[in-house]
């Protein structure tokens, strides 16, 4: 085979395998995050999405990710209504975490002093018990730590020490927060919108 013919056919493939993931991608925010099934939703993305959920974990309607797979997220965890994860790079979420309503995670952005715009960005963690409150923002390569909270309309840009409350544009430390975790969040499966 000549060496045009194989560059040739690595172009098709690699085409091809980019056309799928844009398929999955579109399937999952545009038809899979409205189904009312929590199961159904479930499956889509322990299966199809090659996400890794655990057990007693949720991930409400209305939520929107950039890529495959490069999700992980622990057990007993939910992951609320009209959320977006940028998942160019990893983001791994703990045990026992409450991911409120229209949290935004990105792991990739623009170096602003770039000539020529270069991307950026890096991997998020959040730890156990952590409660990312409505609408708040995490930035990429932050570690958001275990017991943590970050108040509503927040935006991260740095590491969050553990059982700190942050909060503000960009988010700064306003208290500690108990260390005297026991909950796991829940859902009411009962009411399809919420479940």
């Amino acid at each position: 085979m000549s060496d045009s013919l194989r560059q040739l056919l690595r172009w098709v493939v690699a085409k091809a395998r980019q056309t799928q993931r844009s398929g999955l991608v579109y399937a999952n925010n545009h038809i899979m995050s409205a189904c009312l099934s929590r199961s159904l939703r479930m499956a889509w993305y322990r299966r199809v999405m090659g996400f890794e959920v655990g057990i007693g974990s949720s991930i409400l309607p209305d939520f929107r990710v950039s890529e495959p797979c490069k999700l992980t997220i622990g057990e007993h965890t939910v992951v609320n209504n009209s959320c977006r994860f940028d998942n160019r790079h990893r983001i791994v979420i703990g045990n026992n975490a409450s991911i409120s309503y229209g949290v935004l995670l990105l792991t990739l952005g623009h170096d602003i002093d770039s000539a020529d715009f270069a991307t950026k960005g890096g991997d998020i963690y959040i730890d156990d018990y952590v409660w990312l409150c409505a609408n708040c923002m995490i930035m990429p390569s932050v570690r958001i730590g275990r017991g943590a909270v970050v108040l509503s309309g927040s935006v991260v840009t740095h590491d969050v020490e553990p059982f700190s409350v942050v909060g503000g544009v960009p988010a700064r430390f306003v208290r500690k927060r108990s260390e005297d975790l026991r909950y796991q969040p829940s859902w009411n499966p009962l009411v399809p919108m919420l479940g």
